[in-house]
């Protein structure tokens, strides 16, 4: 039995940023951040997600149409 993670899958994901949102924003909230710093640090995140996200999905992409698979 392989327990092979999908990365492309799990950094593609909106459901998988949402989470990764989620528990950082709660994190913050316990340790009492202020609303303001937890909004800029969440949007950081989401900005980020949807710029790996479209790399991804740009490069394998790219390799579908070239025929060698992916990154």
């Amino acid at each position: 039995m392989e327990n092979k993670i999908d990365w492309k899958g799990k950094l593609t994901s909106r459901k998988f940023w949402m989470a990764v949102v989620g528990l950082v924003s709660g994190i913050l909230v316990a340790l009492n951040m202020d609303e303001q710093t937890v909004a800029q640090v969440t949007g950081i995140i989401m900005a980020a997600a949807s710029v790996v996200a479209y790399i991804l999905g740009e490069g394998w992409a790219d390799a579908a149409h070239t025929g060698d698979g992916g990154p």
